[in-house]
């Protein structure tokens, strides 16, 4: 049978393999589910033991709710220390991956009916093309972060010479880049982060493809940036990507006593957690902006770790003066379902890529409180898509402590703000017509499809 023919006699078979994190996870479970949606046939690879207890939680209700998803799990062999600095234990799961992919190499092989290609996340991409290879299967890469940092990361080779005298580097295409806005370990080469990018960069050539949750009106010129690079495969912005069911009920009756958009949104994702002084600038300069919140608090980076309860955070005292006017949690939310909501008119967001792509097809301005990371460049992102606002004085998370009158009058201006109002609504549109059926994310997801069916290049 030739290549061109090996499955014209079904619907095509797509594994999809995420890395650490449910920043990582999320994003890879909506893509499954799109997929399956429109006639694929998914099996969703899966490694044991995942960091956080978010990740498992979600899994284990993921499978029992959409059954025509297989999963495949595999064992990750033990840690070991290389000679790159890496003391994240995110980080230090995306190496073991990387180290542990070759185990998949009989389990893949072994599945029926035969794989049309492998859909995997950015980190392993140099393990999981050369795995790919040996399996004579197509190989399409995930990105799970803006098209901007994308490209960022694809000139690291050339960063570290291109600094120029007022801290600036130059990007092809995107001009300067503050270097303020590049997380330090990027430019350490000695940093797993730096060198697992630049491995990555350098076996994008062996790629079909690679998928971004993001679209096309939101990042025009990065988009085009990237495919016009010759070092870079396709990129395809098929965002932004579909809520999935979770069978989670927001359970929040609170929310539905409040006026609409009336209610700020506090949360810094799933493993960014602020200093205890700086969580209590947050909580009385929320107090001090007279806005009505549900605030998503976090005491640790890996939730397993996370024992304090709310009221050890914060204490009574807090608790007693926000009474009936803000709500603070612990532990995982259905963010989606929580922008969602009608009460909703304000996201305080640290900028991980899930939250930005979340708030464009929901319609919630952003203030932006980048902690680490592509957040700083997401933030940017965010500022000129017409999505929120930034504080650039406010620094990485960390580096110095916003006062509490700060806080309430950004928030202020968030909330009371009618013409980012009206440009946030006109980004949910543009997010809108990019998922319909003829929208440019839609018809690159189905081309994509196509070229499964018949075992082409998209």
């Amino acid at each position: 049978m030739s290549a061109t023919t090996k499955s014209e006699s079904g619907p095509p078979h797509v594994a999809l393999f995420p890395c650490a994190g449910m920043g990582h996870l999320i994003p890879f479970l909506r893509l499954a589910t799109m997929l399956d949606s429109r006639g694929c046939t998914v099996t969703f690879i899966t490694v044991h033991p995942t960091v956080s207890a978010a990740e498992s939680d979600h899994l284990t209700n993921f499978f029992t709710i959409h059954q025509n998803i297989k999963r495949l799990e595999f064992q990750l062999i033990p840690y070991e220390k290389s000679q790159f600095t890496n003391e994240d234990p995110f980080f230090i799961q995306i190496e073991t991956i990387g180290n542990s992919v070759h185990l998949l190499r009989p389990l893949l092989s072994s599945l029926s009916p035969t794989l049309s290609a492998i859909i995997a996340d950015f980190p392993i991409t140099t393990s999981i093309t050369q795995l790919a290879s040996d399996l004579s299967v197509p190989t399409y890469i995930v990105i799970t972060t803006s098209a901007r940092f994308f490209s960022l990361m694809s000139h690291l080779p050339h960063l570290v010479n291109g600094i120029g005298e007022n801290n600036y580097i130059e990007i092809p295409g995107l001009g300067q880049m503050p270097l303020s806005s590049i997380p330090p370990p990027m430019l350490n080469p000695n940093h797993f982060f730096a060198a697992n990018i630049s491995s990555s960069i350098s076996s994008l050539f062996k790629v079909r493809g690679v998928l971004i949750n993001t679209f096309t009106s939101f990042e025009p010129e990065a988009i085009e940036e990237l495919n016009m690079a010759t070092h870079v495969a396709r990129v395809l912005p098929v965002g932004p990507l579909e809520s999935f069911e979770t069978g989670d009920a927001t359970n929040l009756p609170w929310l539905d006593q409040q006026e609409p958009e009336s209610v700020l949104f506090v949360s810094f994702g799933s493993r960014t957690a602020l200093s205890k002084d700086q969580i209590r600038e947050l909580g009385n300069g929320l107090v001090r902006s007279g806005c009505k919140f549900l605030w998503v608090l976090k005491g640790s980076k890996v939730d397993k770790d996370d024992k304090e309860e709310v009221e050890d955070i914060l204490g009574e005292t807090f608790l007693g003066r926000i009474k009936n006017n803000g709500i603070v949690i612990k532990g995982w939310v259905n963010q989606d379902k929580i922008l969602a909501h009608k009460s909703i008119g304000g996201f305080i967001s640290h900028c991980g890529w899930n939250s930005v792509m979340e708030a464009a097809r929901l319609g919630v301005p952003i203030l932006a409180w980048p902690q680490h990371g592509d957040q700083r460049v997401n933030a940017e992102v965010v500022e000129k898509a017409g999505l929120g606002v930034w504080v650039r004085e406010w620094g990485w998370g960390g580096a110095k402590m916003v006062d509490e009158n700060e806080i309430a009058e950004k928030i202020n201006e968030l909330m009371l703000g009618k013409d980012l109002r009206s440009r946030v609504q006109e980004v949910k549109e543009k997010a809108r017509q990019a998922r319909e059926r003829n929208g440019t994310s839609e018809l690159l997801l189905q081309d994509l499809i196509e070229a499964l069916k018949i075992n082409e290049e998209i």
